[in-house]
């Protein structure tokens, strides 16, 4: 009887190994099957890892102060713009033009249908731009600046080539007297005056200069097109003023890779006495650029609405 029970205890033994084993092929079989299926779900497509930041020596701010319009500066805009252009510290600016208005003289030279600012005396023009330049200079002492004429303090050249009958003696005189270089002490403040009726940096465009691998300049174009049309003129990377617009556009052509033209914005009255009962659609703002050590640059354009910028804040949270 004992002997029975051995042989039926030794048989339930075997039967329960022999379970024991199939229930672990069988799982075998599970993970190779569940890893297989891991695996054909896995995507093939490759996320490259993170480059580490390029290093930042070397690299400096360039800042592009647009048209302020002389004594026609709006308070709460042009302060802004100074809060952050003490934050910035810019090694260059690039005066855009038209800090000089003139709206309240040279009448000849006006553009069809405008309406002077008669209030606004042209005293009171050229000590708003000193102001504006003293300003800037005693918050960026080291900063080397350039000043573009705009179509404003274009009207003062007019005005003097018409009256002398294009006589160069008498027309150099008058400059010396009322021209924006001797009114502004651009000399004696070592700031280059860019006409709008020379050539530089072997540009081919009058009244443009050529800063790395971007050409600046006043600008001529109007209209929601005229990033675009600056940028098809040009063929290259622009910065520009005059249409009192915040606008940009992208390109790339077969020379340079990636290129755009931005414009800058104002910092005058948004709502002049000319454009009466007309409500003008321009942005207030300005644009900077932060530029490698290689030339590379990335432009940015900043809005001041409502006389607020908000770089500064925008600044603390990125530190």
């Amino acid at each position: 009887m004992t002997s029975d029970a051995d042989d039926l205890l030794r048989d339930d033994s075997e039967q329960v190994k022999a379970l024991k084993q199939k229930v672990k092929h069988l799982q075998e079989q599970k993970d190779k099957l569940e890893e297989s299926l891991e695996n054909a779900r896995k995507s093939r497509h490759k996320i490259p890892t993170q480059r580490a930041r390029a290093s930042g020596k070397g690299a400096f701010i360039r800042v592009f102060l647009p048209d302020t319009h002389g004594n026609l500066v709006d308070p709460a805009a042009l302060q802004a713009f100074l809060g952050d252009l003490k934050y910035l510290q810019p090694r260059e600016i690039y005066m855009m033009g038209d800090h000089l208005d003139c709206g309240g003289w040279l009448a000849a030279h006006h553009t069809l249908g405008f309406i002077p600012e008669t209030e606004n005396s042209f005293e009171e023009d050229v000590c708003a731009a000193n102001a504006l330049l003293d300003r800037v200079q005693a918050i960026c002492p080291k900063a080397k600046i350039w000043y573009l004429e705009g179509n404003h303090e274009e009207r003062i050249e007019k005005w003097i080539i018409s009256s002398v009958m294009r006589h160069g003696k008498d027309a150099g005189f008058l400059r010396n007297l009322c021209g924006p270089e001797a009114v502004l002490s651009l000399g004696k403040r070592n700031i280059p005056y860019i006409t709008k009726g020379r050539f530089y940096n072997g540009c081919r465009v009058q009244g443009t200069i050529k800063a790395g691998r971007c050409y600046i300049t006043h600008g001529t174009r109007h209209g929601k097109n005229a990033a675009q049309q600056m940028l098809n003129r040009f063929g290259a990377s622009v910065v520009f003023g005059h249409v009192h617009k915040l606008m940009s556009c992208m390109d790339r052509n077969v020379k340079d890779g990636e290129i755009g033209a931005w414009s800058v914005g104002h910092l005058s009255r948004q709502q002049p006495y000319w454009r009466h009962g007309d409500p003008t659609d321009w942005s207030q703002g300005y644009g900077f650029a932060i530029v490698q050590k290689d030339e590379d640059f990335l432009h940015v354009n900043i809005p001041i609405i409502e006389g607020k910028s908000f770089l500064g804040s925008l600044g603390k949270l990125l530190t």
